[in-house]
Order: structure tokens, then sequence, then C-alpha cells
């Protein structure tokens, strides 16, 4: 798969890992601004959640290794403004591209209860040789244009700063740097010592894809994500209820502090934390809010769920056949789910369950990891 055009931009303007990369970053926390075919409003006539109808599909055998069934059913998917339950603006604009809600029909799935670790990615490694894209050194092919000395490996790491910085672009907390990739996740003076049940990251969709064939198991389609993420709940702002602490304490990994330069570790981790830390939504799933995103299957388009709900319910949605995204229109991106441990109310409130993510397929983060489904025998 091609890398990112904008990588090449950067591969031959900036040079060394002194912020090139934002060219790869997803765009966590950017509201989708709507221009040319995506404009939308949200649809009031629509624009509500009914019941979650869950199907009485018993597991079809024993669950796999680390996974859950999943019966399927039918729900309302999509997020409401959140206006009226006293979110702030940062809450409205993560919901712009989720919206009408709308109903579907999923069928019964496998899916991880965790994240993938980093033992279980490195046990993929071992037994086949796979090289990362973060891993493998750009080429003069791919970026005819690019000085040899800026063709370097390498993948983006959230580099706060040390005051505090206008929210007007997100260069000032990402940098691109030589030697990061999921064995080395700051940089190359990092490893994996004690972060074997870490979720894995800096994993790009085409990892994704070649570990989920490996472990005869697929990515997830948005659809079906969002059907596991709910754990039955309707029209819930995150995976566990209405309100984000839960007798004072937190449910997900998320940021507390001024963003992006000050972590209060609040919630007991600073950065990423291991999988399972905190309680799992009524499906038995853990961290489907907050710690990494999750790369899904499907084309990103903000227009997507419009074209869903002028078709009465979908059934077993998976995605658009093409993507736009109208803040970078001709980079095609792919849609990432549940947040990240950089959510936080002041900038990106992409833990609310039914909000949207997006990213360049070629893109891997330190914010950004795995978690597949499988199908029924």
């Amino acid at each position: 798969m091609a890398r990112s055009k904008l990588v090449a931009i950067a591969l031959i303007v900036v040079g060394t890992a002194a912020g090139i990369g934002f060219a790869l970053m997803t765009r966590e926390h950017e509201a989708p601004r709507a221009a040319g075919p995506a404009a939308m409003e949200p649809d009031a006539a629509t624009d509500a959640f009914e019941a979650t109808i869950p199907r009485e599909t018993a597991a079809p055998g024993p669950a796999p290794e680390g996974m859950v069934w999943i019966p399927g059913g039918e729900f309302s998917m999509g997020a409401a403004d959140p206006l009226g339950k006293d979110a702030n603006v940062v809450g409205m604009q993560a919901t712009e591209d989720s919206r009408p809600i709308h109903r579907v029909v999923v069928d019964g799935f496998w899916i991880d209860t965790t994240e993938v670790t980093n033992r279980q990615f490195a046990e993929f490694v071992k037994a086949t040789g796979y090289v990362t894209v973060a891993e493998r050194k750009p080429t003069q092919e791919e970026f005819p244009d690019a000085p040899p000395e800026n063709l370097i490996a390498g993948s983006v790491v959230f580099s706060p700063p040390d005051h505090a910085v206008p929210l007007d672009t997100h260069f000032r907390w990402w940098s691109y740097v030589d030697g990061a990739n999921w064995r080395h996740p700051a940089g190359p003076d990092s490893d994996l010592r004690g972060r074997e049940d870490f979720p894995v990251v800096h994993v790009a969709y085409e990892d994704a894809e070649a570990y989920a064939k490996w472990a005869g198991k697929r990515l997830p389609t948005e659809a079906e994500w969002e059907f596991a993420a709910r754990g039955g709940l309707s029209g819930a702002l995150y995976p566990w209820g209405d309100e984000f602490l839960v007798d004072g304490s937190f449910m997900a990994n998320t940021h507390q502090g001024h963003f992006p330069n000050e972590d209060t570790h609040a919630d007991a981790h600073g950065g990423i934390a291991p999988v399972a830390q905190f309680p799992a939504n009524a499906y038995g799933l853990y961290d489907v809010a907050g710690n990494v995103w999750e790369w899904n299957s499907d084309w990103y388009r903000p227009d997507y769920y419009r074209q869903l709900a002028a078709g009465g319910v979908a059934r077993n949605p998976r995605g658009p056949a093409d993507s736009f995204d109208p803040s970078e229109p001709g980079i095609p991106k792919r849609v990432h789910r549940g947040g990240s441990f950089l959510c936080t109310e002041q900038y990106c409130s992409r833990y609310m369950v039914g909000t949207r993510g997006k990213g360049e397929p070629s893109t891997g983060t330190n914010h950004l990891g795995i978690r597949l489904v499988k199908d029924p025998s």
C-alpha cells in the first residue's frame, strides 16, 4: 500500500525527525468540516434512539481464546447532538459526522475482549517474520522527489510541549520520530520491557490486516464495532452509561489536566495503559472507550450515515465504496473507533461511544491499535 501523499510532502520539505510526520497523523482531534458532497445537517426526524433488540442467539460453540460472542440484533447507530446533555462545544463537534442516528441490523460474531497486545503481535512477527510499515524505510521509488537523507523509517509519536500552547494545530504536540515503531513505541530508545500487555501501536491498516489473516480473524465493520461497544445500551453517551465518572471513579483511560502539556494521571495512568485496567462493558469488552483508537474496515465518509438512513434499516453495512474527507480531499481514510488516552473534553471527546475517528491507511501512531472479530463457523 502506498504511503500517504502528505508523507511524501513531509519527506521532501521537512526532512528529519524534527516534525515530519504529522502528515502521517490521524486527525483525531479535528472536527469534520462540511464541504462539497459531504455537507450535511442532522435530520431531526431520525436523530433519536430507539431500543436495542438483541437476538436470542446462543453462541455457536466454545469461545475462541480471548473472545466473546456478540449475538447481533437491531440497534440505533450514531451519536446525538450532546448539547442537550450539557456537553461542551467540543462534544458537539465530535458528533457532526455521526448523524443522523439510523437503524442497523448486524449478525452475530465473536470479538476480542481487549485490544491486541504487544505479546500477541510479537507471536505473529516471530511466526511470520512480518515487518510493519513503520519499520520499512521509504524508497526513492515511492518518493522520487525526496532527498535520500530524508527517507527514514519511523512513525508518529505524541510529544507534548512543556507549556500551554494554542490548540490551533496538531503540529504542536505530534512529531514524526525516526525509529519509532511497534517495538519502540516512543522512539529508538524505548522498548517493550514491561509493556507486553499494552496494546500494540504504530500499526498501519495493512499491518492490522496481516495480523488478522494470520490469526484467522478480521477487522470489524464500524456497525459491528458500535453494536459490541454499546453492550446492549441504547443511546448512552458512554459504553457504561451517561455519566463520565461512576461513583467518582474513572471508567476509561483518557487525558486529565490541561491539554496537551499536562497530564495529572487522575485515572492512575500516564499515557497508554495495559489492557483491561477499567471495567468491561455489559458484553465483556474492555477499553472500547479511551486507551487507543482501533482500526475498522470501513472507508470513511462523513455523509455515509445519511446514505444509510435514506435506505431504511441497514443490514450488515460494510461502509461506503470509497472515501472522502472534506478536510483532506484526495486522501482516502479508514474509520477509527473508540478514542484514546489523549481524548479530553477540552479538545477531543470521541470517547463517546457513537462518535468516529479517521486515518490514512498507511499511517500508524502511538495511540492507534487493533481489536478483531471472527465469523461463526
